[in-house]
């Protein structure tokens, strides 16, 4: 039982870690006119406070430690998915005119 509950416990606490995109900042994304980065710091703060009051953030750790779980546990052949904060910060910067790396 140890054996599967430390990986866990290890899985949930790393997961439940800051999310920081990786923006490119170095020219014009979507059909922006002018250049967006000016606005980044502004814009990601309020991309992860948007994310973060629409994410159950320990529902989404325990569902991130189930699908590692079963990812692991088939051998890759169910997908790894990504948490839900991240994906909602990730649409949001994108929705604003930024280009998210990661």
């Amino acid at each position: 039982m140890n054996k599967v509950l430390i990986p866990a416990v290890v899985a949930a606490v790393l997961s439940g870690c800051t999310y920081n995109p990786i923006v490119d900042t170095a020219g014009r994304s979507g059909s922006y006119d002018e250049d967006r980065a000016r606005e980044i710091t502004n814009d990601i703060q309020h991309c992860k406070q948007l994310a973060d009051e629409h994410t159950n953030r320990t529902l989404d750790t325990w569902m991130q430690v189930a699908n590692l779980y079963a990812s692991f546990g088939t051998l890759g052949m169910i997908p790894r998915k990504e948490s839900t904060y991240k994906s909602r910060t990730r649409k949001c910067l994108e929705g604003r005119g930024h280009s998210v790396i990661d």
